[in-house]
């Protein structure tokens, strides 16, 4: 039977075979944490953590996420919530113009009930949902291959970092002090965390735009067991003036604690506050690994911050690993629509290129779709769906399937593409330089929102 707390408008679809597709309420906060905590959590103290975040999007205000914005696939037989998933909804940039994003999250359905298409229909809801608030791209983290059955490409660069061990940790001289002092982020510093993220968020072609109300909830507004809490700290002198700022995890990822995000402000030397950060990230990394009952794994400090970022310049040799990224799926549901949002930041690469006031017709194919971009005088003049005919191997570039996703947000060079896909090419000298004018290959390092 359906719980009788259950509002009729909750339910958005008889899936049959007794199973309902529906909103969550208040009160499934209970089960829906629990039912989290079991699907995603690597063990109890991981299912924990998923639990508290469950419960904070459930139970607490968020800045851009409500209740309802979990689905739920509830077997009516027994009550059971079998399936869910949720779409937080936020604010990224592309090289300064902002849009939309819908972040589908906690996508999970009980071992019994899989292989009978309900992440499939909850996909169809949220999507909907997403493009209802005017949401242009959607993005999700996740495992190798799923989520392309829904649209999704893995189309830009998700963490990657370096890592140092403890012989590469930089000692303190006999009798000296520690430079810098890191400490608790308090409301205080807020204004302060805002305008450095704000600023180094330009080093990187796609970013989330955080704003103040965000990391007033990162600081206050999350538990203390929510697995994606960061842990903010202020970095200043012993006068107390702010030069920087760090945030980690609430515990060891893997073998090594992690900055999540560090920044110096300009005017400050990166090689002056960095070896405090090192030995804070070292000496916390012990603690919390011993409170977790796993310091016999615990081998050293990581640098999470992407592929590329000012710390490994200052540490470049005491960073010996690498950890290579992983990506983000991306999903364009309006392709021509986002090329046209985004037309003055192509036009500006455009007027720093090689061919700057370019005018000419762009045609790409993508086999069973394409794309037509007019430009005139160095200006996108149109971006409209194109049928390719004879189909796929008329136009002047292809890429095959959703692989122009790669190109369109750095993800892979041009070259890199026609190296991987034999059926990537471009068809002049001319369309190679444009391409490569308005999608050159860059590392982003996107911190959603959770």
């Amino acid at each position: 039977m359906i719980k009788e707390t259950l509002k009729a408008d909750a339910i958005i679809k008889d899936l049959g075979g007794g199973l309902i597709l529906r909103r969550a309420t208040v009160e499934d906060s209970d089960e829906l944490a629990s039912f989290n905590a079991q699907v995603h959590g690597d063990d109890e103290l991981d299912g924990e953590r998923v639990s508290a975040w469950t419960r904070d999007l459930m139970e607490k205000p968020h800045p851009t996420f409500e209740v309802g914005d979990f689905t739920i696939v509830e077997d009516t037989a027994t009550g059971k919530i079998v399936s869910s998933l949720n779409l937080i909804s936020q604010t990224w940039a592309y090289a300064g113009t902002h849009f939309a994003v819908g972040r589908p999250e906690l996508v999970g359905t009980l071992p019994e009930y899989r292989n009978r298409g309900l992440v499939r229909a909850q996909f169809e809801v949220v999507h909907q949902w997403s493009a209802e608030r005017g949401e242009l791209v959607q993005a999700i983290t996740g495992i190798p291959f799923y989520y392309r059955q829904f649209g999704y490409e893995m189309g830009l660069t998700l963490g990657g970092g370096r890592t140092g061990f403890k012989s590469n940790v930089p000692l303190l001289k006999e009798g000296e002090q520690e430079p810098y002092i890191i400490r608790p982020a308090s409301e205080a510093d807020v204004e302060f965390i805002a305008q450095l993220f704000n600023f180094a968020s330009h080093r990187f072609p796609v970013n989330c735009v955080w704003d103040e109300n965000l990391w007033r909830y990162e600081l206050s507004g999350k538990s203390p067991k929510n697995v994606h809490r960061m842990e903010l700290h202020t970095i200043d002198t012993p006068a107390g003036e702010h030069v920087g700022f760090l945030a980690h995890p609430i515990m060891v990822w893997g073998p090594t604690m992690a900055a999540s995000i560090y920044e110096v402000k300009p005017g400050t030397s990166w090689s002056a506050v960095t070896p405090t950060v090192v030995r804070y990230l070292y000496r916390t990394g012990e603690a919390y690994a011993a409170r977790d009952h796993k310091q016999d794994k615990f081998a050293g400090f990581t640098f999470g911050l992407g592929n590329e970022h000012p710390v490994y310049q200052v540490l470049h040799d005491s960073l010996p690993l690498n950890n290579k990224p992983y990506a983000w799926y991306i999903r364009v549901p309006d392709l021509p629509g986002f090329l046209r949002h985004i037309a003055p930041t192509l036009e500006k690469r455009l007027s720093f290129s090689l061919l700057a006031g370019h005018s000419g017709v762009l045609m790409l194919t993508f086999y069973l779709s394409g794309l037509r971009m007019v430009f005139e005088r160095g200006k996108l003049a149109t971006v409209e769906a194109w049928k390719p005919n004879p189909q796929g191997h008329s136009g002047d570039a292809a890429f095959p399937d959703l692989t122009f996703l790669q190109l369109l947000f750095g993800y892979r060079s041009l070259d890199e593409l026609k190296y991987a896909f034999a059926d990537c090419w471009y068809g002049s000298d001319e369309v190679y330089a444009l391409l490569n004018a308005l999608f050159p290959k860059q590392s982003s390092d996107v911190l959603a929102i959770s």
